[in-house]
Formats: structure tokens, sequence, C-alpha cells
């Protein structure tokens, strides 16, 4: 029997050490392809490159082992795979081991989770996979990225043997904690996740002109432990199904009450 095939790929950029763990803990049960962008995307959620033509180089990851990069977007190399650019189709698009937690509302933001999401629209299952940042461990930094990666291997073997719904990823959200201490894995939902509204900083450059800093709040999280941010809280592997379909089904009835028709020219058609 064939072994599958997984892309790796992440939106920190080709060397970054959580892709090497990534990376290196799926070789144990798939052939896997690396593309990932050649700088860092973080934030980029969904962006697409549409204006400009795309390259794809060959490099070395840090452990010897060949790798692709690409001037795209993190979208933009699972879109680029999926299109024959490397001269073979995944089975599973694996993103990440991405450098912050990817919770709540972030995960509209998130180029990792966006790559997830490229996959399955492409049609094949994605998972994105998120720890803490660089410095906010309290266990070894490598040791962390090697614990999401042997999740991250359990979690693509179950979904390379029975699948995800259509239309669906997953999620992966794991603590910064020694192995030892992390208490279990959890299906969640997204949770709440605040920030301070007024995360805007003026600045002055050299010559006296405004310029301004974007997102440097830190959020307030909900410790509910059947979402994703309250699991993290509680020491748990979060782990959080996501669909495409973002309609707010619930609202949908309420809605079609709504006198829409007035909305045009006030009713004249």
């Amino acid at each position: 029997m064939s072994r599958p095939t997984i892309l790796v790929t992440n939106d920190d950029g080709v060397f970054a050490p959580g892709l090497l763990a990534l990376k290196q803990a799926l070789t144990a049960i798939a052939d896997v392809i690396v593309l990932a962008p050649e700088r860092n995307w973080s934030a980029s959620s969904h962006i697409k490159t549409m204006h400009k033509p795309l390259r794809i180089q060959k490099t070395t990851l840090a452990d010897g082992s060949p790798a692709h990069s690409s001037s795209g977007s993190p979208t933009d190399c699972v879109a680029l795979v999926m299109g024959g650019a490397l001269g073979v189709i995944p089975d599973l698009v694996v993103a990440g081991v991405n450098a912050g937690y990817n919770v709540g509302i972030d995960v509209t933001y998130s180029g990792t989770v966006a790559c997830a999401m490229e996959a399955v629209i492409k049609g094949v299952p994605g998972i994105a996979v998120s720890s803490t940042y660089f410095g906010e461990e309290r266990s070894d930094a490598a040791t962390v990225r090697r614990l999401a990666g042997e999740i991250a291997r359990g979690m693509a073997e179950r979904v390379l043997e029975v699948g995800l719904p259509e239309y669906t990823l997953l999620n992966v959200n794991v603590p910064a904690l020694p192995a030892a201490d992390v208490r279990g894995v959890r299906a969640t939902r997204m949770g709440r996740r605040h920030y301070d509204a007024n995360e805007v900083e003026q600045r002055r450059d050299p010559y006296g002109r405004p310029y301004y800093w974007l997102g440097g709040a830190f959020p307030i999280d909900e410790e509910d432990p059947d979402t994703d941010v309250g699991a993290i809280q509680h020491g748990y592997v979060s782990v959080t199904p996501i669909s495409l379909d973002l309609t707010h089904h619930a609202f949908l009835a309420g809605l079609r009450m709504w006198d829409l028709t007035a909305t045009l020219h006030n009713g004249e058609v």
C-alpha cells in the first residue's frame, strides 16, 4: 500500500522552526512535501496573489531535508501545489506549527488556518496546528514544538483514515506545557476572545510626521473549557472543527421576516 502525501506549509515562513518540527513528525506516516512562503505572513488571513506572477525556489531546511519556498502568500502555496506546480497532489494539507495560538476570533486573521481552508476549497482535508509564541513557554520551545508535531501526526492519521465532513477543517491548538502536564485533548467550539478597541498607537518619526502601530493589545479570553480559548487555559489540547459555511443559520429565519424588499429603493422595483 502506497504512503499518502502530505503538504506542509505555514504563514511564519519556510525556515520557521515550527514548520520543521511538523515536517519531521509527519514524515513517519507520509511522503511530505514542503512549500511555504519565503517570508513571514502572520495575520495575512486568506490573501491571494492575483496581480503578479509567483515564483517557487528550491531550498534546504535546517535538518538538511529539501523543501520549496514561494514568493506568494500562505494560501498561494496551497493553491500552487494543488494546481500541480510540484508535480504531485497531496492527500492532506497540514499547516503550522504556528508561533502563536489561533483561537477564538483570531482564526479569521490567521494565515495558518487559511491554508487549511484553501486545502478544503481545493478538495482535500486541511489541518491547522498552532502553539505559543516564542518566549511564552513553560517548557523548552523545541519540546513544545515536538509535542505539537506528534499531536498533528495523530490527527493526520485519523483524518487520512476517516476523512472530514464537506467544507470542514480541523483547528488544533497545543498548550505550551511539558507533555506530562498536558491534561488531555478536547473537542471544542470557538471561544470568545476580546481585544481592547483602542489598539492603535500613534507615534512620530524624526520629521514629526505621524505613523501608527496596530495589534499591540493583549486578548481577554473567556474561560469555558469547552471552547478553544478555555481548553488552552486549562492545559488541554484543543481540536475545533471549523466549517467554511459562515451562514448564521439560527438567524436566517428571523432575517427572512424582515421586509427586505423595502431596502431596494423603498420597495419600488
